[in-house]
């Protein structure tokens, strides 16, 4: 008996092993190229948590760059799925949709003041068409935006985005877009001049490395667009959706912005982008713009879904308690290695004093999936429906990983 279960499981083992080589193989025959590709191949996902095709669980930390708020596999949102494909999946915005309307509502009602939405299909389509409302409301040109900055890799939103590994081979870029000094009031206020359509801004910068504005910073942006005639928009990309504490980073510090961009976890992890459009946005008519999945029944379902999860499980709450929680633990791990931990909410940072690509893999190899932030900062983006159990799993981990030095 014990040799047939042995025999058994080493079929089981074999079977695994060659349904992994499989996957990777057949990505690796076909992709494009651009993505470093990870050997671990993932199968389903459940809450925080990540299953590899042996069955092992990971937890989960970056939520696919910030898409799975509500975890993975969220029931609401699959029986939304279900029935709205099984009703209508397409449907372009000349024609009313009753999913479309009811996300229209519940969007706009989360910004007092932001009464209409464009929607499309992804962060980087969110960016760009603020940057195409900006010049036809103002009839100007240029866009100012922030050292380490990172609003997306198609060209309009590349140019705006700092880090030049992005950038590199790309060029000419979009004219008319410069960077200043961010959290640098002095340095905004002699940029933004009469040319100025717009001056873009993240809240909190997440790919630059976890950095957050303050709320003099982003006030006076506020003011100094209000001053010269500018646009001021706000990328909620990463930090919309209860990450911060707040259903937007923006409203910690009681600012509206003009243009607010948003998409990840807009929809519970389907793709679908939108952009939040305040009265100062002019002329926005017929044929200006447009998007053939924007605002796509099957999309809007999900994020009608989305939206009364996060209402009703109060996940911008759950971010701010378990933010304190894990940003409490983290600041007592005593390492010599780190710098600074920051972050607000449930996107946090820890700045190590040297490279984090050893980092990120041993937090691997112990079932954490982690991202970095630049060159130097591990960058955690846990669900918000992350457990205490699990912030107490994540917390002993790096206690271990983050005390060692590595050779990166």
């Amino acid at each position: 008996m014990q040799k047939l279960e042995f025999q058994f499981s080493i079929i089981i083992l074999t079977s695994a092993l060659e349904l992994t080589m499989n996957i990777v193989e057949t990505e690796n025959k076909h992709t494009s190229g651009v993505y470093a590709k990870q050997t671990l191949t993932i199968v389903r996902g459940q809450g925080a948590s990540l299953f590899d095709v042996d069955g092992n669980e990971y937890l989960d930390c970056s939520s696919g760059h910030g898409v799975a708020n509500l975890g993975h596999a969220h029931p609401k949102i699959a029986e939304a799925l279900y029935k709205q494909a099984n009703t209508l999946i397409t449907l372009f915005e000349t024609f009313p949709n009753d999913q479309r309307a009811a996300l229209m509502e519940k969007i706009t009602a989360l910004v007092p003041g932001m009464d209409r939405v464009f929607f499309c299909n992804s962060g980087t389509e969110a960016v760009e068409a603020s940057f195409k409302f900006s010049r036809i409301s103002t009839g100007r040109k240029n866009i100012i935006a922030a050292m380490r900055a990172f609003h997306g890799r198609t060209y309009g939103s590349l140019s705006a985005t700092f880090n030049k590994k992005y950038r590199e081979g790309f060029e000419p870029l979009l004219p008319g877009v410069s960077h200043v000094s961010y959290n640098n009031i002095e340095a905004l206020d002699k940029a933004v001049n009469e040319e100025t359509a717009a001056v873009i801004l993240e809240v909190l910068q997440g790919e630059g490395g976890v950095y957050p504005a303050s709320a003099e910073y982003i006030q006076a942006a506020r003011r100094i667009c209000d001053e010269r005639g500018a646009l001021l928009i706000v990328d909620e990309i990463q930090t919309g959706f209860g990450r911060t504490g707040k259903m937007f980073a923006v409203q910690h510090f009681d600012v509206t912005p003009d243009l607010l961009t948003c998409a990840k976890s807009l929809a519970g992890g389907v793709p679908m982008g939108a952009v939040l459009i305040g009265p100062n946005v002019k002329n926005l008519t017929p044929g200006v713009h447009g998007s053939t999945f924007g605002g796509n029944p099957l999309s809007c379902a999900a994020a009608n879904a989305a939206l009364d999860v996060m209402k009703d499980e109060d996940l911008p709450g759950q971010a701010t308690a378990k933010g304190a929680y894990l940003m409490d633990k983290l600041k007592a791990i005593q390492s010599p290695n780190i710098r600074e931990v920051r972050g607000l909410g449930l996107m946090v940072g820890i700045e190590m004093k040297q490279k984090v690509t050893g980092y990120i893999k041993a937090l691997q190899e112990r079932k954490i999936i982690a991202l970095n932030a630049g060159l130097t900062v591990v960058r955690l983006l846990p669900p918000l429906v992350i457990t205490y159990e699990q912030i107490d799993q994540l917390v002993e981990v790096l206690t271990e990983v983050l005390t060692q030095e590595t050779n990166d």
